[in-house]
């Protein structure tokens, strides 16, 4: 009778005398009541690029396995901006309403987990999860972003996405015409300097250190009124993200409203590397115009393979891959 009640909880209930099987319905974080093993895709990464993936592969009725670890790279990121119907968004209700559209479809399953390892089989790919769980699949996507290398200055990750910023495409209209630094160096800060300045003209570059930017560079920004510090930074005051001033580590201060930065980076998963995709000398994993790799089977998009770092792109790009993927299925089946 034990064995019975514990059969009952597990499979149903009790309902003037019958047992009624439990039914579910959509998608939970798990999908289905028992995750299944094996797949026609597996995409690794939840945000923009992977969830679009995989509503281009589950309208084309492949079966679908998303993991995703929740830390996408603009989480601290208040508004997103230059995304039809979607401007000025916050990242999280965004993605919040993409992954609700996905899992309508009724061929995908999310499950939140970190991919540790990937392996090539036979027949595709196994890949192994932090909590020990396996899973094989014919195709891989890899949608799993960059990781930012924030520098060592109080205050900056505080201010990372809010007012310190990595694209004027992305934020620079909400910072247009204010009093803006551009913490950078030699070329690098040459480059962002002649293109923020589209959006202000009250513009300093702080190279955190001596310059190196060349004469011809320093002439060319003069002209143009951009002004360069050299002082190291002690640190960058701020209210709640919001920037205020550099204090200098000579006790010297600057005002300021918004920064930009061009960060150095690395792969937020080493998994494609260990499967044996190639990265390009920018560090970020090649592709060719359809979004494959350099490993057959092996697919990747969004910020782990431009430095277009946009919503709307790494849209573009998830899309692009779904379909193309499912064409290369299409081709070695018919």
């Amino acid at each position: 009778m034990v064995q019975r009640r514990d059969f009952i909880k597990q499979t149903g209930i009790i309902f003037s005398g019958m047992i009624v099987p439990l039914l579910f319905f959509g998608n939970s974080t798990h999908s289905r009541m028992k995750i299944e093993k094996q797949y026609d895709v597996i995409i690794i990464g939840g945000s923009y690029s992977g969830l679009a993936t995989g509503m281009a592969l589950c309208r084309a009725l492949r079966k679908v396995l998303i993991l995703d670890s929740g830390n996408p790279c603009n989480q601290q990121t208040p508004h997103s901006h230059n995304f039809l119907t979607n401007d000025g968004k916050a990242p999280k209700e965004i993605a919040g309403i993409a992954k609700k559209q996905v899992q309508q479809y009724d061929t995908v399953t999310f499950l939140d987990a970190f991919v540790t390892t990937g392996d090539k089989t036979d027949s595709g790919f196994e890949i192994k999860t932090d909590s020990g769980e396996s899973f094989t699949a014919k195709k891989l996507v890899f949608a799993t972003g960059i990781k930012d290398i924030i520098p060592e200055i109080p205050g900056f990750a505080a201010c990372w996405g809010i007012s310190v910023l990595h694209c004027p495409y992305c934020h620079g209209y909400e910072v247009r015409y204010q009093k803006t630094g551009i913490l950078a160096n030699g070329d690098d800060a040459y480059e962002m300097a002649s293109l923020i300045s589209n959006w202000t003209t009250d513009l300093t570059i702080y190279s955190n250190g001596k310059s190196n930017l060349s004469e011809q560079q320093r002439k060319k920004l003069q002209q143009h009124k951009i002004s360069i510090v050299e002082k190291e930074i002690e640190l960058l005051e701020h209210k709640n993200g919001y920037a205020e001033r550099i204090i200098f580590k000579d006790g010297t201060n600057a005002a300021l409203k918004a920064m930009y930065a061009r960060l150095a980076f690395v792969q937020h998963s080493s998994v494609p590397q260990s499967l044996g995709c190639e990265i390009n000398v920018e560090g970020y994993i090649k592709t060719d115009m359809a979004q494959r790799t350099t490993v057959p089977g092996i697919f990747a998009c969004g910020d782990n393979t431009t430095r277009m770092r946009t919503v709307a792109n790494a849209v573009a790009m998830g899309t692009t891959t779904g379909m193309m993927l499912n064409k290369e299925l299409i081709e070695q089946t018919f």
